[in-house]
């Protein structure tokens, strides 16, 4: 009676937990370009910045590395060289690059840039392991490509072409410096499990990004900046950099890793709103039909790639 009792309820996934956990993960993360430029505000440059963001984060990172860890083999030095190589590319080199990137375009501009990660993944897929891109897929990437092509053109017009050809630039290679970590994280997360190994490697990049800022600027300096880049610091570490690292992770166990990345569209909507609310940036009809061709695209990407 007791086993026919468990067997006859049906099992079913906390979706709605899940979506809700996605859609946070989503904002949150895109919280941090609002953020940045806020704290750019201050007069504060993208070495400094980052080091205050990576400081206090490491020991949130540390912790989620320790806990994942708990009763599981050592890393061997093969496991350690892997996870140095993949923190250096996947949030050191990334997260820098994003961060000075943001100094010369707008925060709407930077979120469709790197959303346009998972065509990266796919080519560098492509190019590594042969598989196959549909014609479906070719078609998304090219409508998303447009649509950056659109709202970065109309930067252009504002007068600052040769500051956002730059900063996008220095954004798209962040975007490709996380899509090199992700095509290449294949085979350490099945070794490691994802949470350790984000962990780990977030841990790295936070102390090459302290390391960076003590080869490149005087200790004091941390000292002198204003005291709300401190606390931005503080929330982007907290609030738009490991809180939504948990959220995603939880997401994906209950909805899976497609849904949840279906869901993570809100992401680009949610900075432009902040951007206009919070910076005050511009919303035209150009970044609209550039926003709505990069979802579009995105989307059928993702659908068809499944």
């Amino acid at each position: 009676m007791q086993a026919g009792a468990t067997t006859g309820q049906p099992a079913h996934k906390p979706v709605g937990s899940g979506l809700l956990l996605a859609t946070f993960g989503a904002i949150a993360f895109s919280g941090k370009a609002i953020i940045v430029k806020l704290a750019y505000r201050y007069g504060v440059d993208a070495v400094t910045l980052i080091m205050l963001r990576m400081l206090f984060a490491l020991p949130m990172f540390a912790l989620m590395a320790w806990w994942a860890g708990r009763g599981k083999p050592a890393l061997t030095r093969r496991d350690w060289t892997g996870v140095l190589a993949l923190g250096f590319s996947g949030y050191y080199l990334s997260s820098f690059l994003d961060f000075a990137g943001l100094a010369y375009i707008t925060a709407s501009l930077e979120r469709l840039v790197l959303y346009l990660n998972p065509t990266l993944v796919l080519l560098f897929g492509w190019i590594v392991y042969r598989r196959r891109i549909t014609r479906w897929q070719v078609a998304g990437m090219a409508v998303s490509y447009m649509g950056v092509l659109l709202v970065f053109g109309h930067e252009v017009q504002l007068g600052q072409s040769a500051a956002a050809a730059w900063g996008t630039l220095l954004v798209f290679l962040s975007a490709v410096s996380y899509a090199v970590y992700l095509v290449a994280s294949g085979e350490y997360v099945k070794r490691l499990g994802s949470l350790r190994l984000v962990g780990l490697a977030t841990s790295v990049a936070c102390v090459l990004c302290i390391a960076q800022f003590v080869l490149l600027r005087p200790v004091g300096a941390a000292l002198a900046v204003a005291p709300a880049v401190i606390w931005l610091s503080i929330l982007n570490a907290v609030l738009c950099t490991a809180v939504p690292v948990l959220a995603v992770m939880m997401a994906i166990e209950r909805i899976g890793p497609a849904l949840a990345a279906q869901t993570g569209m809100v992401g680009p909507l949610s900075t432009i709103l902040m951007g206009v609310v919070i910076l005050g940036e511009p919303f035209t009809a150009w970044i609209a039909a550039g926003t709505i061709l990069v979802i579009a695209g995105i989307f059928v990407f993702t659908r068809t790639g499944r």
